[in-house]
């Protein structure tokens, strides 16, 4: 039986704007994803409408804050999905889990997996929004329990935790700061237990790679980095995934795109 091979992608851009001036649709020519999910968008519905991006070939579906210019999600894909939802909202019904202001997640269906675009809150200097950011990830493991009931699940995104000491360049310098806590890596050891796999550590359990880099005192170019960026399969959909990537050689945000290839029958 042939199996259709599918490139997965996610790429917090720091404010899509920004990315497109700073060579997106070059990226999406070259790699050619078919599914893209991209994070902080930062940019309303009403913005959008007075930019006009090509992205030639792609469906698009956004999935702005409330805030205007704060967070935010899109999807670009080749197929057509059979639904998209945004936020805890059940699929099939009205039901929300929880409510969700920020742009946070979207959740395409596709014939066999449904591929969720996350944005996990970041928990803040002084830790100002730790709590928020467990209630999310809670909310969010109840959410995905509901959507595997019906078919596995693919959550990318930027998870804003670096989950194990090899996921960052300076591990013992972070401990207890955001993305560094325990209470941050308790979670990401429980949406492993759950059942969801680290696609990227699955095939390359030594590798020190990062996605994200600050800013400051060229930290990208000493190598200075965290692995905060994922992709998270269900282990039933792991048989499927033939690779995980970093695509760290390429620019035009403080995270790079990571993704991973699907072979489906």
């Amino acid at each position: 039986m042939m199996a259709l091979e599918l490139t997965l992608m996610s790429w917090n851009v720091n404010g899509i704007r920004a990315a497109v001036n700073k060579g997106f649709v070059d990226f999406l020519k070259k790699k050619k994803p078919d599914i893209l999910g991209v994070q902080e968008i930062k940019i309303s519905n009403a913005a959008r409408e007075r930019v006009e991006f090509d992205f030639a070939g792609y469906t698009e579906f956004w999935n702005p804050a409330e805030r205007p210019g704060y967070s935010g999600t899109a999807v670009l894909t080749i197929e057509a999905p059979m639904a998209v939802s945004e936020g805890f909202i059940v699929p099939g019904t009205k039901h929300a889990l929880a409510p969700e202001r920020e742009g946070r997640l979207q959740t395409l269906e596709f014939e066999k997996f449904y591929f969720l675009n996350c944005y996990f809150p970041n928990a803040n200097h002084e830790l100002s929004r730790l709590g928020y950011k467990e209630k999310f990830n809670e909310v969010f493991l109840k959410y995905v329990t509901h959507l595997e009931l019906k078919k596995p699940v693919v959550a990318c995104g930027d998870f804003n935790v670096a989950h194990q000491e090899i996921d960052l360049a300076r591990p013992k310098e972070n401990v207890g700061n955001p993305g560094f806590t325990d209470e941050e890596r308790r979670w990401a050891d429980t949406f492993m237990a759950h059942g969801l796999v680290d696609s990227f550590r699955h095939f390359h359990q030594k590798t020190a790679q990062y996605s994200w880099w600050s800013y400051r005192a060229l930290a990208r170019e000493r190598g200075v980095g965290w692995r905060i960026d994922y992709f998270l399969v269900s282990k039933k959909l792991l048989p499927h995934v033939k690779d995980a990537f970093i695509l760290d050689q390429i620019w035009g945000s403080d995270h790079c795109p990571v993704g991973i290839t699907l072979a489906l029958p």
